[in-house]
């Protein structure tokens, strides 16, 4: 009776799964298998900082390396306690100063190291924009205001046939999108785990005018992304490795999630690289356009970058976010779970910090807190004067455990 009565539970559960399997398929959402075997069997809620091992990749080619200037006062202050706390808070992994283009602070945390590659998530969304400038530049675009449709003829027909490259840059599309990262059943979260992007793409619907306002929407800088490779007759990673990663010198070899095997870029997220690589993006930004005399991105094209198109939304240009710190303009790359690379053109200054999450809430002003702690901790860190909380300075000695000559590799600063 009791191998019996086994058998009936085992049969249940066997036909429960086998019917769950069923209604997957059956409405079209079996990409949660991935998404459950992906992240939360990896003890995760949310896509994370490593998961490009789980995913397949293209590869953006890097060439001889570049390598950043080392300051004279590299790693020489410690940072206060309040910096430290908030890194082991926030669960930053990488902390990057580059101060007149060279590195002042490089701290890495949580087994990480400067050759640690980190999912970017929408910081690539920058990096797909800078390519859509390049290809405009080569003469691939014709400008930013050449129709989508001269590249993907299902947006040829209403709403959509108004619908340009630089609204889908400048996040203006009007393309009905959900942008939730948490719900299962989000156009997002399918874009993530499922294994035919292309189709989920071309099938969605222009519903609002495009080219009116502000709205962030991570399908436009996939579509923005298929239109760049019709354009050049180049798988994107490829394109952005021969016009960007080679010429700018990047110590590392990229990966680009793929929805399959073989398959399409997961454009507007998921560029696996490094802290220091990721910079690169912020000094040629910072140089209109320039690499070592080299004008690799048209300066006219930046300048409209870092600038708002829509006076409604001060926040955002093309492709990258906007803001003001202490009446100082900046302008930055950012991803989920606080992804940053922070420009301030006015003090020469490049920050980029990697992590686990951020912090939350309202400072009183248009940037998060999170925002406002890391810049105000890079700021203290190129002080000459200690903070309020910073610990008894520590002499500059060959053997401190705080002294990082340029041929050790970082290692973090013990945490309190």
């Amino acid at each position: 009776m009791y191998m019996t009565k086994s058998r009936k539970i085992l049969l249940g559960i066997t036909g429960s799964l086998g019917l769950l399997v069923a209604m997957a398929y059956a409405f079209d959402v079996d990409y949660l298998f991935k998404a459950v075997r992906t992240i939360y069997f990896n003890g995760y809620t949310t896509a994370f900082l490593a998961d490009y091992p789980y995913f397949d990749n293209r590869i953006i080619e890097d060439g001889a390396t570049q390598h950043w200037n080392i300051s004279g006062k590299y790693n020489f202050k410690r940072p206060s306690y309040s910096l430290q706390r908030l890194h082991k808070v926030s669960g930053t992994t990488a902390f990057l100063v580059i101060r007149n283009d060279s590195i002042l602070h490089e701290s890495y945390y949580d087994g990480y190291h400067k050759d640690s590659l980190s999912n970017s998530f929408s910081m690539a969304k920058s990096i797909v924009s800078a390519a859509l400038g390049r290809a405009i530049m080569d003469g691939k675009i014709k400008s930013l205001n050449q129709p989508v449709g001269d590249f993907l003829p299902q947006f040829k027909k209403g709403l959509a046939a108004q619908l340009t490259v630089g609204d889908l840059s400048s996040m203006a599309s009007g393309l009905d999108w959900d942008e939730n990262y948490y719900s299962p059943f989000s156009v997002t979260t399918r874009a993530y785990f499922d294994d035919d992007l292309t189709s989920t793409m071309l099938n969605l619907k222009v519903t609002e005018k495009p080219g009116q306002s502000f709205k962030y929407l991570s399908g436009n800088t996939q579509l923005l992304a298929m239109v760049i490779e019709k354009a050049t007759g180049m798988p994107l990673p490829e394109y952005i490795s021969k016009k960007f990663w080679i010429p700018m010198g990047a110590e590392n070899a990229a990966f680009w999630q793929t929805d399959r095997d073989g398959g399409v870029i997961k454009a507007y997220c998921c560029i696996a690289s490094t802290a220091r690589d990721f910079a690169r993006f912020g000094k040629l930004y910072m140089n209109h356009g320039k690499w070592n005399g080299v004008q690799l991105l048209d300066s006219a094209f930046i300048a409209k970058s870092v600038r708002p198109r829509f006076a409604d939304a001060p926040e955002y240009g093309y492709g990258w976010w906007l803001a003001d710190y202490e009446g100082k303009n900046m302008y930055y790359m950012r991803g989920h779970l606080g992804q940053y690379t922070f420009v301030i053109p006015e003090d020469n200054l490049i920050i980029v910090r990697l992590g686990h999450r951020t912090l939350k809430g309202d400072a009183g002003s248009d940037l998060p807190i999170g925002i406002l702690k890391y810049i105000d901790g890079a700021y203290e860190l190129m002080s000459a004067r200690k903070s309020k909380d910073e610990e008894v300075e520590v002499p500059r000695l060959k053997n401190s455990p705080i002294f990082y000559d340029r041929e050790i590799t970082p290692r973090p600063y013990p945490l309190p």
